[in-house]
């Protein structure tokens, strides 16, 4: 079956199998960035913005994806320039091995676009539901501080 789809910000035509997950036609499409994890919704190293809310790309069957938009790590940059989120990981010495690091800045997107002040709790709410093995999360809070102080500067 063939889905319309805008994946960061450029539409496409893909075929896709019946049962076919989002994160296979992602990954199959070029899209590495977008991580497979456990593939059962938990660790959230798959995330993607779909129509502007965080998802797990492995719940999500691409048959359902006709008609939306989807954004992935790779969306988030300008050209060759990171973002100020994906910018304020790298400072925070957030990324370690940088599994995990993909979704954690998707959530984190996603967090940012809704409110632009989170307090401690309303971060980690926010990343709950993506498992990081190697930072122990304070370097990943402390990036998500990081970029809100950034981009209240910028606007």
């Amino acid at each position: 079956m063939k889905v319309k789809v805008k994946i960061n910000n450029e539409l496409k035509e893909l075929e896709v199998k019946e049962g076919e997950l989002l994160i296979e036609v992602l990954r199959r499409e070029g899209y590495k960035g977008v991580k497979k994890g456990c593939l059962k919704g938990e660790c959230g190293a798959c995330a993607v913005l779909l129509n502007n809310r965080p998802v797990n790309s492995c719940l999500v069957l691409a048959a359902d994806i006709d008609g939306m938009e989807v954004i992935t790590i790779e969306g988030l940059a300008k050209e060759t320039e990171p973002n100020i989120i994906q910018k304020s990981f790298v400072e925070a010495g957030a990324v370690q091995c940088g599994y995990c690091t993909p979704g954690m800045v998707i959530s984190t997107k996603a967090l940012l676009d809704r409110i632009s002040e989170p307090t401690d709790e309303e971060i980690k709410k926010a990343l709950d539901g993506n498992l990081c093995r190697c930072t122990g999360y304070v370097k990943i809070i402390d990036a998500v501080k990081l970029a809100v102080s950034r981009l209240k500067i910028k606007t």
